[in-house]
């Protein structure tokens, strides 16, 4: 296995351009193939990653034309969801903002059966909430090897209606039924139940869907009522935001490194909602200065953190190995949902931050980490999970260094994250 050690890193400064947003880049992709035939939408500021691979790959497999201006400027042709090619089969490798949307938007356009699948993991990550959904609006689905979990078959189409979906467990059901629902015939009411995580994620998909056109009307904090009959219409030209997640490991080594650092793509003008980890950052003493594109960092002196940090789980993952440099504990709230990501990501973080000699208390949705006097080496297990790999690189800003295996896995949304670290710390 291959393995990358860091240590003694003193400085991070200079300039990093942040690549495309993931949940943006694959919403984008997927909006601009809906939108009605013949309209053309030029995609910039796309992030190449494993993860908009297997968009790409599905879409195209289903018939959609999609033309390379440049490794990260693509011309999607519109289809209005009348797809062209009738693959039997979909393979979406580990990618959540591939499967839960195109499990949806494929139950409102079906012709014919299909088949979705993905790795190993996928294949452990529920998905039953939303098929539950899709299936009181009449869609067929028939799970092939465990019910509630990939993969599955989609052998009838859906129509509209009242739909109710769970939002305690992934917001990306609620942002699939948001895409899935105006592409049917009939008006539909969409009710969310329970707790809902990740609401700035929603709040994303609804800035999206108004930017092609779409109209959903919030007639209350949980419900939805969307029109029938609606046509994507594309906007021309869409740019991407920088991945206000990826951000986040920079505005943290930024602090241990002093700046000063600069983050192009994301800013005060951000729809992403963890662009709320800059708050949380400067409660901890981080000195982050936000302009509407752009941020920059400068040092900071780091105490512990106590938050509810629900709203961003992924960028929440950060604090976790940031908290090793802090004074005093550190606790993060409301994550059970990391549970269902890549991996277990509250089983692994504590795991492998007690490696560095923290002492951590792992909850059914908390984990509670006290610094140790003294960073020790650790040999990082990253569970083909990408943000565990780019976290624990910060343990490179210790004395005793970090050992981080299979640093590759980051290729599922930032293949250069460890180039860029190198150019940028020292």
């Amino acid at each position: 296995m291959e393995t990358l050690v860091l240590k003694g890193l003193s400085r991070c400064t200079g300039e990093v351009d942040l690549p495309g947003s993931k949940s943006i880049a694959n919403r984008a992709l997927l909006m601009a193939a809906l939108c009605a035939p013949g309209q053309v939408t030029e995609l910039r500021h796309m992030l190449r990653s494993d993860d908009t691979e297997r968009m790409l790959e599905a879409l195209r497999a289903l018939g959609v034309v999609i033309e390379e201006v440049t490794p990260t400027t693509l011309r999607v042709l519109g289809n209005g969801g009348r797809w062209t090619a009738a693959p039997r089969q979909l393979y979406l490798g580990n990618a959540g903002t591939a499967m839960r949307p195109l499990t949806a938007v494929l139950a409102a356009t079906l012709t014919q059966p299909i088949e979705l699948t993905g790795d190993a993991r996928m294949q452990e990550r529920p998905i039953l909430d939303l098929t539950k959904a899709l299936q009181q609006a009449g869609a067929g689905v028939r799970f092939l090897q465990t019910d509630g979990y990939p993969p599955l078959v989609l052998t009838q189409a859906m129509h509209g209606g009242t739909v109710q979906v769970n939002g305690s467990a992934s917001s990306q059901y609620i942002s699939a039924l948001l895409m899935a629902l105006p592409l049917l015939a009939e008006d539909s009411v969409l009710e969310l139940t329970g707790t809902v995580v990740s609401w700035p994620y929603i709040k994303l998909t609804l800035a999206m869907l108004e930017s092609f056109g779409i109209v959903i009307e919030q007639t209350s904090a949980q419900q939805f009522v969307i029109r029938g009959g609606q046509t994507y219409t594309s906007p021309e030209r869409y740019w991407i935001e920088g991945d206000a997640s990826a951000a986040s490991y920079w505005l943290a080594a930024g602090v241990l490194g002093g700046g000063p650092l600069t983050l192009y793509g994301v800013g005060r003008k951000s729809i992403q909602g963890d662009i709320a980890f800059v708050d949380y950052l400067r409660k901890m003493g981080g000195n982050v200065e936000l302009h509407e594109e752009y941020a920059v960092v400068t040092g900071g002196k780091l105490k512990g953190l106590d938050a509810d940090l629900n709203a961003i789980p992924d960028a929440a993952m950060t604090f976790a190995t940031l908290a090793l440099f802090a004074e005093g504990e550190t606790c993060i709230r409301n994550i059970a949902n990391w549970r269902i990501k890549e991996t277990d990501r509250l089983h692994a973080m504590a795991t492998e931050l007690r490696k560095c000699g923290a002492t951590v208390e792992e909850g059914a949705d908390f984990i509670r980490i006290q610094p140790p006097a003294e960073i020790q080496h650790g040999q990082i297990a990253t569970y083909d999970d990408h943000r565990m790999a780019m976290c624990f690189s910060l343990l490179g800003f210790s004395g005793a260094g970090v050992t981080i295996e299979d640093p590759q896995c980051c290729a599922k949304t930032y293949p250069n994250y460890f180039a860029e670290f190198a150019r940028l710390c020292g």
